[in-house]
């Protein structure tokens, strides 16, 4: 678990966060999606973003034919090189959506997370791999070609304490209880949910975590593509601990930027106990038995 305090400012309660969700078109020339990026964050800090999230897999066409060919070192490689670059000159932590990662002969679909002076506070390696067959509509298996991640990766922004999961992450409740008992307040997910499954569950899954876990979450997915190949569903959106949809986008190439405040957080916990009262006692008795 990497741990990092991006913005520290002594004996005084910094309550809300300004966050930036990028919907990002990508396309099969990493320069420019990585330059494409780049705007974006610097648009987000003329907005007054504190953070800045991409999408999943955001320098290169989704695909485990493309993995291989597009993958780089972190923080060697050419994405990680632009993105410490933007963090630092626009003073703003930058959520690196994720990017096919190479670690010997290993592939991973890794999210970077930078602080405001440029620094590699930690990378999420996605630990629920996307092998799905539904019948007549969909198949995919990113077993075929990346290795699954082992480690969370939390770290702090002001006040909040933030967690990241990637795409298929999401379907796991189990992941989103882990941050939640690590003291997390916002969960972001880059994702690339597909046409068949993300009109489906793509909002529905970002609230019930939410709802969950009384916990702000953030899903950040690729524009809608066009032609041949994957096709994402696009519908970046923010969600509050209430499980209220605060903002949502459509399909095109767009920017979210919106305030999120830790009092929201507290006053749903405090309201709706959940935590208080679970039976860790008895779950571990009837898990012992099953």
């Amino acid at each position: 678990m990497a741990l990092g305090n991006l913005v520290r400012q002594s004996g005084k309660a910094m309550t809300t966060l300004r966050l930036a969700l990028v919907q990002l078109s990508v396309s099969d020339d990493k320069t420019v999606n990585i330059s494409r990026a780049v705007s974006f964050v610097e648009q987000a800090k003329q907005r007054g973003a504190d953070i800045v999230a991409l999408p999943e897999c955001f320098n290169s066409p989704y695909g485990t034919g493309h993995f291989p060919n597009y993958a780089e070192n972190i923080p060697a490689g050419e994405t990680s090189l632009a993105l410490s670059a933007a963090a630092k000159n626009n003073g703003i932590c930058i959520v690196g959506g994720s990017i096919p990662e190479r670690d010997g002969d290993k592939l991973f679909n890794t999210c970077t997370v930078w602080d405001s002076e440029g620094k590699l506070v930690g990378k999420y390696r996605k630990m629920h791999l996307f092998d799905i067959d539904v019948k007549g509509k969909i198949t995919f298996k990113e077993s075929d070609t990346l290795t699954a991640g082992n480690d969370l990766l939390t770290f702090k922004v002001k006040d909040f304490q933030i967690g990241v999961g990637i795409c298929y992450d999401i379907r796991f409740e189990e992941l989103g209880r882990l941050y939640r008992n690590l003291g997390c307040h916002l969960l972001l997910y880059p994702g690339a949910f597909n046409m068949t499954t993300g009109p489906l569950h793509w909002s529905l899954l970002q609230r019930a975590r939410a709802n969950d876990n009384q916990i702000y979450v953030g899903a950040i997915s690729p524009a809608q593509g066009t032609g041949t190949g994957y096709i994402a569903y696009g519908h970046t959106q923010l969600t509050d601990p209430w499980g209220k949809i605060l903002n949502e986008l459509e399909f095109a190439e767009d920017l979210i930027v919106a305030d999120i405040d830790l009092g929201v957080v507290e006053e749903v916990r405090a309201q709706i106990p959940v935590f208080g009262q679970r039976r860790t006692d008895l779950y571990e008795t009837t898990w012992k038995k099953i």
